[in-house]
């Protein structure tokens, strides 16, 4: 469903993304970890079509983005992109901006009024629905944007850092709750970056962990922690593969600072 395919994209003169390749199925879930700076944020953004990578290409349910006028907006049509710091227009109420998007992706007027509706109260933006998003807290943006991202009902989600930018417990839950739901339906395929391993383990099917600009590796929770020799979190799991001395460091500074 989504294929980077050999992708190589550079800042200036600096390698972000070398030859790089993912496959992500129909209806699967696949969370991207790695590092600070290590490149996950711009994975997404070439597989959102954000930018263009200087090599390689991305396809979409088989469509390959950027070739045609046609093509790439048939894929823009089946996918929705969420940054991690999506722009707000803050003039607009929360409501009328997820109705904005959602008849942007031509959903029906009826389904849109009512899905906005849920939304507002599955996030708690009952107060604030319709207030300029201008006087909204940062969690509340971030809710926002979330349920913008939700009512397009896109086959494909590409969600960079979706439970970030102050989400509150409740809201993570009830985004916690959808993913697993859509992880567990055929229909919808997600390809999402979190810095959080607890709830990419809850939710993913697999896992994509990205050092120095390629895949180190990608599988589900249980195969990287064989493939790691380690039981341990997620996290300690991901930091095994990428540093596999990290350990042996951390146990000779505690040992030091025992002395």
């Amino acid at each position: 469903m989504i294929d980077l395919v050999d992708i190589t994209l550079h800042y200036s003169v600096k390698p972000v993304l070398r030859n790089l390749s993912l496959h992500v199925g129909a209806g699967e879930l696949v969370g991207v970890m790695g590092a600070n700076g290590t490149g996950k944020s711009t994975l997404l953004q070439v597989a959102a079509g954000v930018l263009s990578p200087l090599k390689g290409y991305v396809e979409i349910d088989g469509i390959r983005r950027r070739s045609t006028v046609d093509n790439e907006l048939a894929v823009r049509q089946r996918t929705v992109y969420l940054a991690a710091d999506p722009w707000l227009p803050g003039s607009t109420s929360g409501r009328e901006f997820m109705i904005s998007v959602g008849t942007l992706y031509s959903i029906d007027a009826d389904r849109l009024i009512d899905h906005a509706e849920e939304l507002i109260q599955l996030f708690h933006l009952e107060e604030v629905a319709d207030s300029p998003i201008s006087t909204y807290s940062s969690g509340q943006k971030k809710k926002a944007a979330l349920c913008a991202t939700l009512i397009t009902e896109t086959p494909v989600m590409i969600l960079d850092e979706p439970f970030a930018g102050g989400l509150d417990p409740a809201g993570i839950a009830a985004l916690r709750r959808i993913l697993k739901q859509k992880a567990e339906s055929e229909d919808i395929t997600v390809l999402m970056a979190t810095p959080v391993p607890e709830i990419v383990e809850q939710v993913a099917h697999r896992v994509a962990i990205i050092h120095q600009g390629k895949i180190l590796a990608c599988d589900t929770p249980e195969n990287l922690r064989t493939a790691a020799g380690c039981d341990g979190s997620l996290g300690e799991v991901m930091e095994r593969l990428i540093d596999p001395e990290s350990t042996s460091r951390i146990e000779r500074y505690i040992e030091r600072e025992n002395r």
